[in-house]
């Protein structure tokens, strides 16, 4: 992993997971600059707050004929756990959910890593940041 000193991205999501190829564009923007040495936050709002739920599971295709192995259907947990564990002692990764969005969701149950906020977090994560992307719906 090369290292690209103290550069960070900040990034805000508003979509929900499986709603759009936004969702998963950004988590790929995530794991780029992590492998580059870059530190990344992350602001989730809305419906992005749904991105870390632990109980997403996985499903069969009965369209396709295929089990739940043979599908492997990903889940934004589970990239998002992978993230995790890819800044693991390099560049950081800081994922803030916003904890108005979580309370009108009832989307408190996550992964290990991510972290409640509000949305001074994203003032804050910009301001400290090389570049920020927000990355609204439609």
């Amino acid at each position: 992993m090369t290292t690209s000193g103290d550069k960070t991205i900040t990034i805000a999501l508003m979509d929900p997971p499986y709603e759009s190829g936004t969702t998963t564009t950004a988590l790929r923007i995530v794991d780029a600059a992590l492998r580059k040495g870059i530190n990344v936050n992350v602001f989730a709002y809305e419906g992005a707050v749904n991105m870390t739920m632990k109980g997403q599971a996985a499903h069969p295709n009965p369209v396709k004929g295929t089990s739940i192995e043979e599908q492997d259907h990903p889940s934004s947990s589970r990239f998002i756990a992978g993230l995790f564990e890819l800044a693991g002692d390099g560049p950081k990764l800081d994922w803030v959910n916003c904890g108005l969005c979580v309370d009108e969701r009832g989307a408190g149950d996550w992964i290990e890593g991510p972290r409640r906020g509000g949305p001074g977090d994203l003032f804050k994560m910009s301001q400290e940041s090389t570049n920020t992307l927000i990355i609204g719906t439609r």
